[in-house]
């Protein structure tokens, strides 16, 4: 009986001990979920689950990046879960951004020993201004004359070799590095982000910046043009001190939040993972042409020396709107995309030749990116030419006064007289601009044409100036005289 009684006793504590074990493995399941909550976070913003916004091919996105990149701020606790982070940056303050090799072994050993080049930019967030880069950069420069946008700290930066600031390029930066070494670089980002919005009244949002790296490698023929990794991040720069007061002001509002509200939003990180992106479109990387700075004077590209003066205009940009051949190979297609800004499709239309690309209609490129992109695709594979800026019609009055004599001759009627005009596209509208389609015109040197006039009143012969050009009605027609100049094989023009 004893032995009896002690069964159902020992079967109790049995049953006991699995009820405990099983809500111990409860608390535990619930322990880990709610650990998981916040750590998961952290897993969403490493760089390998952004690929859906870098446009890069599936099987890129859990490989391991080749070197990544640390911006030493804060990032905002006002951000959403799934949103890309968003870091806080003070107008003139020098940030350390971290270089760091994140090879396995074995991979790239061509880079052993030997340097890269990495280009800073600080580029435009929003692709209503990107469309526009070249004009708000110009506007800056106007109304900051001798600033510089981007700049490094040298003094604070370990590692970095050959810093340049190329002083057309007032948000680009680059400079040499060794991954096996030790590389930190110190940034100060001079423009804020109210300088870009439009006044409408006080306290206007600031647009959004990227800071995005661009690392190359040398070729065979020592330029550094193979591109091998590129990142970026979101950032908004305030005057002085207003990034802290912004930091603190997004960290007053989570704390007023909700606890279930709260979830929705990424914790503050004390640094921000700059994440993969593709390369900045640029036609120089594309066509292999040395990067300007490498392979000239030292002199002649360093940091401080930016020139902002607003009668020094810089170059004009290649144009972006270059024609797409149905010749083109899917690689040229691609490069085609990357150049004309649409490298967030170049995954989906990775296999098509430029023939391919041509054959789409406007309904079907609209399906395919949607209606804003895709009716700025449709009309750049089309191709249609930039109308100019003046258009005059031109007419030698030699050529008139032969075919009037030879109508007279015939004694046919004057006013049946066919006259023969050719078109002048303007686009610099200044004098010498017109010199030179004058001179193409009677197949001549531009050196051979001393002066160019307009007949006024009474017949007189007025001087043609660039402001005389710029108030010239389009499509005005002229008959051009020409005389004899001082000097010899030189001739004066007259517009009549």
């Amino acid at each position: 009986m004893a032995w009896a009684l002690k069964l159902p006793l020992a079967d109790e504590v049995i049953e006991s001990g699995l009820v405990q074990d099983f809500d111990a493995s409860l608390s535990g399941i619930g322990q880990e979920l709610g650990a998981g909550a916040y750590s998961m976070s952290d897993v969403l913003a490493l760089p390998i689950f952004k690929q859906e916004e870098s446009s890069l091919p599936p099987e890129n996105e859990n490989k391991i990046l080749p070197f990544q990149y640390v911006l030493c701020a804060a990032t905002s606790p006002a951000v959403k879960l799934h949103d890309e982070t968003l870091t806080y940056l003070n107008q003139g303050q020098s940030y350390e951004i971290r270089m760091l090799d994140n090879r396995k072994i074995g991979e790239l050993p061509e880079i052993n020993g030997k340097l890269v080049k990495s280009i800073f930019r600080v580029v435009f967030h929003d692709r209503r201004l990107q469309y526009t880069e070249h004009q708000q950069l110009e506007g800056w420069r106007w109304n900051r004359p001798g600033d510089r946008i981007l700049d490094i700290d040298i003094p604070m930066s370990v590692g970095i070799i050959d810093p340049r600031a190329n002083p057309t390029q007032l948000n680009t930066v680059e400079f040499l590095w060794d991954p096996s070494k030790r590389t930190s670089v110190f940034i100060q980002v001079h423009c804020i982000s109210t300088e870009f919005t439009m006044r409408k009244h006080g306290g206007e949002k600031g647009v959004p910046f990227r800071v995005q790296i661009d690392t190359f490698k040398e070729n065979e023929n020592g330029e550094y043009t193979e591109h091998l990794h590129s990142a970026s991040c979101q950032i908004k720069v305030f005057k002085p001190k207003g990034a802290d007061r912004k930091q603190k002001t997004d960290r007053e509002k989570m704390e007023k939040r909700t606890p279930h509200e709260k979830e929705k939003y990424q914790p503050s990180y004390e640094t921000t993972i700059l994440t993969e992106c593709s390369p900045w479109p640029e036609i120089t990387y594309v066509n292999n042409a040395p990067s300007p700075g490498f392979n000239s004077s030292h002199s002649s590209f360093s940091i401080g020396e930016g020139n902002g003066s607003p009668n020094h205009q810089p170059e004009p940009p290649p144009p972006i709107a270059d024609n797409l051949l149905p010749t083109s190979t899917p690689q040229e297609a691609q490069q085609w995309l990357h150049r004309n800004r649409f490298s967030t499709f170049s995954r989906l239309f990775r296999n098509f030749s430029g023939a391919d690309l041509l054959k789409l209609t406007r309904e079907d490129v609209i399906q395919i990116c949607g209606p804003a992109d895709g009716i700025r695709l449709f009309n750049a594979l089309k191709g249609r030419m930039v109308r100019p800026r003046l258009t005059i019609y031109v007419c030698q009055e030699s050529q008139q006064l032969q075919e009037l004599q030879q109508k007279h001759e015939d004694g046919d009627a004057v006013t049946s007289t066919f006259f023969v005009y050719h078109a002048i596209y303007l686009e610099e509208l200044t004098a010498v601009e017109l010199t030179e389609k004058l001179a193409q015109l009677f197949s001549i040197s531009s050196q051979q044409i001393s002066q160019i006039y307009k007949q006024g009143p009474t017949g007189i012969h007025v001087l043609i100036s660039d402001e005389m050009i710029q108030n010239f009605q389009d499509e005005s027609c002229f008959v051009l005289d020409t005389m004899k100049a001082e000097t010899n094989d030189s001739y004066h023009i007259i517009l009549k």
